[in-house]
């Protein structure tokens, strides 16, 4: 990930008395690194239309592969070229993971508006779909992520379709009749909308019991769909391993200032060290974000 996101250089005392050629210089600069940093790993628009849901979204492709794969979707007010989602999947690209971030079918059918719950079904399987796909192009673990209503279709279809008892099996990746949920390494949920603003007692957790894969849970500590307290107690519920990752002083979206900051690097970093997984970014320690 670009070292220079989220932050702006401080304006020199005598920068008014700097001729417009050197700042023109100084920008060119700039902007040939940041050319230089982007051309190690690339991003393509990706569609398989080989069956229904249809799986279409943007696919980062890392400059050295690490061998694993996220799968990323968005939020119910958002797509999949939200700040936050292109953000991070650059993260985990430039630390070797391949990364789609896809749209939801509710999302592919109309381009605004919110998701109705009586399609939320199609969304799950399209999350499905999406990571059976992912599950051909990478011989590692494959992991499903989303924000907001994205990470709770996941975690619902994970607790919905996977027996109990029947664990990842490695010598079953990249067998094309295989499920590729019952392979899936562990969730990556952004932002999981615990309750609605200002109903606490109406609880989205009757599925956790069922939740038998690890999940790294991210959360800003403003967020008005569950208070760092609530997460914390609902993630009790959990039989499955799990992690909590607070974003101090941020809200919803997980964005300071309408900006991304030093987050997605931190999730990379805690995600890495709570799956015990090699990256190469240089940058990542193998500590526990807490």
């Amino acid at each position: 990930m670009n070292g220079s996101m989220g932050f702006r250089h401080k304006r020199d005392s005598s920068a008014t008395r700097r001729n417009d050629n050197f700042k023109h210089d100084r920008d060119n600069r700039i902007s040939i690194y940041n050319l230089s940093v982007a051309s190690q790993r690339s991003v393509e628009p990706f569609a398989d239309l080989s069956a229904e849901p249809a799986v279409r979204g943007f696919l980062h492709l890392p400059a050295h592969e690490n061998g694993d794969a996220l799968v990323l979707t968005h939020g119910a007010g958002a797509n999949c070229q939200s700040k936050l989602l292109v953000a991070i999947a650059d993260a985990f690209a430039e630390a070797g993971f391949t990364v789609l971030r896809c749209d939801l079918p509710f999302r592919q059918a109309r381009p605004h508006g919110p998701p109705f719950p009586a399609y939320a079904e199609r969304d799950r399987e399209g999350l499905r779909r999406a990571v059976n796909v992912v599950k051909q192009r990478v011989p590692g673990h494959v992991f499903l992520g989303g924000h907001s209503y994205g990470g709770r279709q996941a975690t619902m279809l994970v607790a919905d379709s996977l027996s109990a008892g029947i664990p990842a099996n490695d010598s079953q990746i990249g067998n094309p009749q295989s499920d590729g949920l019952q392979l899936l390494a562990g969730l990556l949920l952004l932002s999981y909308p615990l309750h609605p603003p200002r109903k606490p007692t109406e609880m989205r957790t009757g599925h956790f019991s069922r939740m038998r894969v690890p999940a790294l849970f991210v959360h800003g500590s403003r967020d008005p769909f569950g208070s760092t307290i609530e997460i914390e107690s609902a993630l009790k519920l959990i039989p499955a391993r799990t992690m909590l990752l607070e974003a101090e002083g941020l809200g919803h979206d997980l964005l300071a200032r309408k900006a991304v900051g030093e987050l997605p690097a931190k999730i990379v970093e805690a995600f890495s060290s709570f799956f015990v997984l090699k990256t190469h970014n240089a940058s990542l320690s193998s500590e526990t974000m807490r």
